[in-house]
């Protein structure tokens, strides 16, 4: 039995003219190597990103201390004196950036240098109140130079200076 001119049976479906059909897809390497340029990729993109969003937490930080303070200079301008605490103006649940509240420390009231904010003289580095943040870590002590000091966000120079306490 001889058979010419046969259309290709479903048994040899696979198989056309001799050569098997290729199978439409990805190979195991193929995938291996999209995971690694992707790992690679994620690895570059990752530190980046962090660096970026504490630079902007750091700017907020720094704006939200600048419209204090200028709350405070008009509560100094209504009252003649500045305010006891941050809730004397508004601000005693505002947290900053990393979700601490904000610090204030009225000089003029303030019993004693010892809470005052201080530079690597040990010398006040305001002479009306201290506002500052505690920073990404929450924590913090007077002298600026201290290391748990070195990421707050502070007011300084009586306004003059706001920004990094490392970069003060």
């Amino acid at each position: 039995m001889k058979m010419n001119n046969c259309q290709p049976s479903e048994l040899h479906a696979g198989i056309r003219r001799g050569r098997p059909i290729k199978h439409r897809g990805f190979t195991l390497l193929e995938i291996l190597v999209v995971v690694i340029i992707i790992g690679i990729l994620s690895g570059i993109a990752y530190p980046a990103y962090t660096s970026y969003q504490n630079k902007a937490n750091i700017e907020r930080a720094c704006v939200d201390i600048f419209n204090i303070s200028q709350t405070i200079s008009q509560f100094f301008s209504d009252h003649n004196q500045y305010p006891a605490t941050l809730a004397d103006v508004g601000y005693a649940a505002f947290l900053d950036p990393w979700g601490h509240p904000y610090q204030y420390l009225n000089i003029q009231t303030a019993k004693g240098k010892g809470q005052m904010r201080k530079d690597r003289f040990l010398v006040p580095i305001n002479t009306d109140y201290d506002l500052y943040s505690m920073g990404a870590d929450g924590q913090s002590v007077p002298p600026l130079t201290a290391q748990v000091s070195r990421d707050d966000v502070i007011r300084a120079n009586n306004g003059a200076y706001i920004g990094l306490a490392s970069d003060y």
